[in-house]
């Protein structure tokens, strides 16, 4: 007896999640949608994606100054969204231009124990909130009201379990959640760009690296360059460029060395922007001593169907997959 489409089938493969990501940039609109069964092991599938560039004057650094403007290019991005995506319940999640956000790692259990003692799983994370939202008042010196965050508890089998928070004027958050809403677009997420860089570079290290392989993680913005030496999937330091402690790139790079031998190193975002700074991929590599591959999302998982947007490798696509890599996995 064949259950074609039945329950029991849809219950053996597990159900099929679709999110996309969505990076509003100075100049474009990026867009990555994935699919992932919820079963185990399931393989990751890239169904969609698009740039479509912003016209002049549309942004004004962190700002969105054209509100419009922002949202014909949404629409335009999502127009040609495949059936199969658009039918199904679509998890979108937008980033918000590092400048304009504050991202902290806090151990869990010292949040579980400033909420009386939540449990570190379960139900009880929600007890959590309290706890959230002071670290945030007081790192950010606003109120609450003032503010827009978001947080999540890390699933990576690191030895100590976080929770990364991320907060901006709730100015930033309601400009985009316009935008989106003018475009047709429900946002279930908003997260800072250089936290859903990382959560890409993390996923890439894990298809692409040696278990437990040291390696530096690097993602250029239009503020800078974030850079995190991983060790044993947790982050063991951090960089920032420019800061005033670092004389320039180098020096500050040269931060991330200590420690293990490195192997790779894993670069994304905006990578043109190195030529402001007289610096080049070889140089990156020179510095840090290693081999650097630039991120590249076609090669984490299976086309659904022809894709031939640019985006599928260029490293500048790796905000859209981080934030659409957390719509499948959370």
């Amino acid at each position: 007896m064949t259950f074609k489409n039945s329950w029991l089938q849809n219950l053996q493969l597990g159900t099929q999640r679709f999110a996309a990501g969505i990076d509003v940039a100075t100049q474009a609109v990026r867009l990555v949608v994935v699919s992932q069964r919820s079963r185990e092991s399931a393989v990751l599938h890239i169904e969609y994606v698009s740039t479509v560039p912003l016209a002049p004057g549309a942004m004004a650094g962190t700002e969105i100054s054209d509100r419009h403007a922002v949202a014909r290019a949404l629409r335009e991005a999502f127009a040609n969204l495949p059936r199969a995506c658009s039918s199904q319940a679509l998890r979108c999640a937008m980033a918000l231009p590092a400048s304009a956000t504050l991202t902290t790692t806090v151990p869990l259990t010292r949040l579980a124990a400033l909420a009386g003692g939540a449990e570190d799983g379960g139900h009880e994370l929600a007890e959590l909130e309290p706890a959230v939202m002071n670290e945030v008042e007081r790192i950010a010196g606003l109120e609450r009201h003032a503010l827009a965050v978001d947080w999540s508890v890390d699933e990576s089998p690191a030895p100590i379990r976080t929770v990364t928070i991320a907060a901006t004027a709730r100015q930033h958050l309601e400009a985009r959640i316009e935008c989106a809403a003018t475009a047709g677009i429900s946002l279930t997420a908003i997260d800072g760009e250089p936290h859903a860089a990382l959560r890409a570079m993390r996923y890439a290290a894990s298809h692409e690296l040696d278990p437990n392989e040291p390696y530096v993680a690097l993602w250029i913005g239009t503020d800078g360059v974030y850079g995190w030496r991983m060790v044993d999937d947790g982050i063991v330091g951090s960089i920032h460029y420019p800061a005033p402690e670092h004389a320039d790139l180098a020096d500050a790079l040269r931060d991330l060395v200590h420690g293990p031998v490195l192997d790779c190193a894993l670069l994304s975002g905006e990578v043109d922007l190195l030529d402001g700074v007289g610096f080049t991929l070889a140089d990156i590599g020179d510095v840090l001593g290693c081999t650097v591959l630039p991120f590249e999302c076609a090669a984490l998982g299976g086309l659904a169907r022809r894709l031939d947007d640019p985006l599928l490798h260029e490293p500048a696509g790796v905000v859209a997959f981080g934030l659409a890599l957390r719509g499948v996995l959370e």
